[in-house]
């Protein structure tokens, strides 16, 4: 089971990648955010998926620090960036 879940957390890693062309070249802002967002969400799957293939109990910690961070990044941004 632990083969599996390390596949899936490779094939979000892999989306991951994809998604930073994006953020590279995003035709507006809200593209670059949305890609941005990408990062957050596969970043906290990635963590949850290790954890459960055995890194540990901190994995998942740092997995809901990373999910508070995402939220608060598109709060600033709708907040400051999207005002402009």
């Amino acid at each position: 089971m632990a083969e599996f879940l390390m596949g899936v957390a490779v094939f979000l890693l892999l989306t991951m990648v994809a998604g930073l062309a994006r953020v590279l070249r995003g035709p507006t802002r809200f593209d670059r955010m949305l890609a941005a967002q990408l990062f957050g969400t596969g970043g906290v799957a990635i963590l949850l998926l290790l954890a459960e293939a055995g890194a540990g109990p901190a994995a998942r910690d740092v997995a809901l620090v990373l999910a508070l961070f995402a939220a608060v990044a598109v709060v600033a941004f709708l907040r400051g960036g999207a005002a402009r």
